[in-house]
C-alpha cells in the first residue's frame, strides 16, 4: 500500500482538489468517485448527488472544508491543503468502503490531521476513485484555529500503512530509509500513456544521467555525453557564477504552456544532485586515475571479483563505494550487451540503482579499476572473439549481487535487500544465455582422455573437496580446454590452476567449475612465466613442502597453588 502527501496552496486550493476528486481524472481514470469517510460521517457526497445538483454540492463540500482556514483570514497557512492518494497493488483483494473508510481514518490520525477522539480535528473526507485505491483531502486548520501537528507525517503515514498491509492481508512493501528515489507521479504515468511512452520522463531522464555518470570521465564530458543523448541541461547558477545545481529536461515534454518540464537532479535520486555527482567524478588519492595497460575485460572482472571481499570483511564506508561502482558498471553493461540478453540487463540495472543508495557515506578510492575499465569497455567495444569475456565478467557480478544482498540484510535495509534480490534474477538469466553458448565452444576444443586425467589429479590435488563436483560438472569439458590453452601458452597446468584456486575460495561458487574456467581462461591469456622462473618457483613450493614442520611448543607445566606457597628452602 503506497500513500503520498501532496500540499496544496493558494486561496482556491481546496476547490481544486475537490474538483479534481469528484471529475472525470485527466485520462478518464476516475470510476464512480465517491465519499467512503469524513471527519463528522456525514459531509456532503457530490458522487452520490443527481447530476445536475453536483456542482452546487460540491460547492457546499467545499465552503464546509474551508470554514476553519477562512476563520483565520490573512493569518491562515501558506499551505492550506493535505492530499493524500493510498494505492493498494494490483494483486491485492478488492476492499470494500467500509475497510477503505477505516484505513483513512488510520492514516489521518496516523499523520495528525484528525488524531483519533479529537473533535477539533481538521476536517477531512476520503474519496474513492476505483477499486484500488482512494483519496484523502483534508484543510489544514483545526476547527479550534489551531495548526495540525504533523511532524514527520510521510514518515508517520508509511509506518500506519506497513501494519495495514498486514492487518488486512495485502501486499506487505518493504520500509525505506529515505533514500529512494522518487515515484513517478499519476499524472506523470497518464502523459507517459498519453504519448505512447513505456516510461515516464522522469524515468527515462534519471536512466540517461545515471548512464552519463557512469560513463563520463569528468564534469565537461558528463555535459556531452547528456547532451549527445537529448537531454535538455538547465543550470542552477549562484552569485559568483558558479554552478550550483543543475536540472533536467527531455524534447518534447512540455506543459500546457509548452515550456519544457524539468527536473531537479535530486528530484531524479537523491544521489544525482550536482553535488553528488561532481563526488563520484572527482578523482582524489594517490592512486592513479587510469587504469593500467591491459584486457579491459579481464581488469573489470578481476576488480567485481574482489567486490564480495570488501562487503564481507571491508569497511562500510568501502563497502557503499563498491555498491555504487557496480551499479554503475551493471548501467553501462547494458548498453554494450548484446540483443539476446539487453532487456535482462536493463531490467537489473534499474533494479539494482536502488541497491546503491544507503544513509552510509561512500568511500570510492577502492572503485577505479572497476569504474574505468567498465568505461574503457563501454567507449571502445574491445574485442571479446568468443564472448567469454562478457560471460565472465556477468559470473562475478552474479556473485557480487548476491553478496550485496546479504550485505543490505544484515544492516536491516529492507528495500535495498529487495532491489539486490529482483536484479538478481535478471543477472542469472543473462549469464546463463550468455555462458551457455562459450562453454559449449569450448568444449568442442577439450584435449584428450589422457591430458584430462593429468588435468583431473591436478584438480584432485589443488581441491579436494570440490573435486567430486568439478570433474562430474557439464563444464569440466570446457575447464579442461583452458587448462590445455594456458599450457599451450606456456604456462605450468598445476601452477595455474594453484593461483585459480587461490584467487578466491570456491566455497561459495554456484558453479565451482564454471568459476575455475573462467578464472584459468584469465589467468591463461596472461604473459606466461620463462622456463627459468617457472623452474624456480617449481623449487619453492617443492622446498616449503619438504620443510619439516616445527613441532608445537611444550606447555609449561603450572605449579599447584600448595606449591606456589611452599616456602624455599
Amino acid at each position: 500500500m503506497i500513500p503520498k502527501i501532496i500540499l496544496g496552496t493558494g486561496p482556491h486550493a481546496t476547490r481544486r482538489t475537490i474538483a479534481y476528486l469528484f471529475g472525470k481524472g485527466r485520462a478518464n481514470e476516475h470510476i464512480d468517485p465517491h465519499l467512503v469517510a469524513s471527519w463528522n460521517d456525514f459531509a456532503p457526497d457530490p458522487g452520490r448527488s443527481p447530476h445536475r445538483d453536483r456542482k452546487d454540492v460540491e460547492d457546499q463540500l467545499v465552503a464546509q472544508l474551508d470554514q476553519p482556514v477562512k476563520m483565520l483570514g490573512d493569518k491562515a497557512p501558506k499551505y492550506t491543503v493535505w492530499h493524500c492518494p493510498v494505492r493498494a497493488a494490483p494483486e491485492d483483494p478488492i476492499l470494500t468502503d467500509a475497510q477503505w473508510a477505516d484505513i483513512a481514518r488510520r492514516i489521518v490520525a496516523a499523520a495528525g490531521i484528525a488524531p483519533e477522539g479529537d473533535e477539533e480535528a481538521c476536517r477531512w473526507v476520503a474519496v474513492r476513485h476505483a477499486h484500488d485505491h482512494i483519496h484523502i483531502a483534508a484543510t489544514l486548520v483545526r476547527q479550534d484555529g489551531r495548526r495540525p501537528c504533523r511532524d514527520h507525517d510521510q514518515r508517520a503515514v508509511q509506518r500506519e500503512a506497513r501494519t495495514i498491509e498486514v492487518d488486512y492481508g495485502l501486499r506487505r512493501l518493504k520500509p525505506g530509509d529515505g533514500t529512494a528515489a522518487k515515484r513517478p507521479t499519476s499524472k506523470e504515468h497518464f502523459k507517459a500513456k498519453r504519448l505512447g511512452q513505456d516510461a515516464t520522463a522522469r524515468e527515462i531522464l534519471r536512466q540517461r544521467v545515471r548512464r552519463a555518470v557512469a560513463a563520463a570521465a569528468d564534469e565537461a564530458e558528463f555535459f556531452a555525453l547528456l547532451e549527445a543523448t537529448d537531454v535538455t541541461v538547465r543550470l542552477k547558477l549562484g552569485p559568483s557564477g558558479d554552478a550550483l545545481g543543475c536540472n533536467f529536461a527531455l524534447p518534447g515534454d512540455t506543459n500546457d504552456k509548452g515550456e519544457p518540464v524539468f527536473y531537479a537532479g535530486s528530484t531524479l535520486a537523491p544521489d544525482l544532485s550536482l553535488p553528488n555527482i561532481r563526488k563520484r567524478l572527482a578523482t582524489t588519492g594517490p592512486e592513479p586515475t587510469a587504469v593500467p595497460p591491459g584486457n579491459p575485460w579481464h581488469q573489470a572482472t578481476a576488480a567485481t571479483e574482489r567486490i564480495p571481499h570488501h562487503l564481507s570483511h571491508g569497511d562500510d564506508h568501502v563497502a557503499q563505494g563498491q555498491l555504487e561502482a557496480l551499479g554503475g558498471a551493471l548501467d553501462l553493461l547494458s548498453v554494450t550487451a548484446p540483443a539476446a540478453v539487453k532487456d535482462d540487463l536493463e531490467q537489473a540495472a534499474a533494479a539494482f540503482e536502488r541497491a546503491t543508495r544507503s544513509r552510509i557515506t561512500a568511500d570510492r578510492d577502492s572503485t577505479r579499476v572497476l569504474r574505468r575499465s567498465i568505461q574503457t569497455i563501454w567507449r571502445d567495444r574491445p574485442q571479446d572473439r568468443d564472448g567469454a569475456g562478457f560471460a565472465m565478467l556477468l559470473d562475478t557480478m552474479v556473485t557480487a549481487v548476491a553478496y550485496a544482498m546479504h550485505w543490505h540484510r544484515t544492516r536491516q535495509h529492507a528495500q535495498q535487500e529487495a532491489a539486490a534480490q529482483q536484479a538478481l534474477v535478471h543477472l542469472q538469466t543473462a549469464y546463463a544465455q550468455t555462458a551457455e553458448p562459450v562453454l559449449i565452444g569450448l568444449a568442442h576444443r577439450a584435449p584428450g582422455p589422457q591430458m584430462k586425467r593429468r588435468y583431473a589429479h591436478h584438480i584432485q590435488e589443488a581441491v579436494p573437496e570440490h573435486a567430486g563436483r568439478i570433474l562430474n560438472d557439464p563444464a569440466w569439458d570446457a575447464l579442461a580446454a583452458v587448462l590445455s590453452s594456458a599450457e599451450a601458452a606456456g604456462h605450468d597446468a598445476a601452477t595455474v590452476l594453484d593461483q585459480a584456486v587461490g584467487q578466491r575460495t570456491l566455497d561459495d561458487a554456484r558453479n565451482p567449475a564454471r568459476a575455475l574456467t573462467w578464472r584459468i581462461r584469465r589467468l591463461g591469456e596472461r604473459h606466461a612465466p620463462s622456463p627459468l622462473a617457472q623452474a624456480a618457483r617449481a623449487r619453492s613450493s617443492r622446498a616449503t613442502q619438504l620443510r619439516p614442520t616445527p613441532a608445537p611448543p611444550q606447555p609449561r607445566p603450572v605449579a599447584n597453588e600448595a606449591t606456589r606457597r611452599a616456602p624455599r628452602r
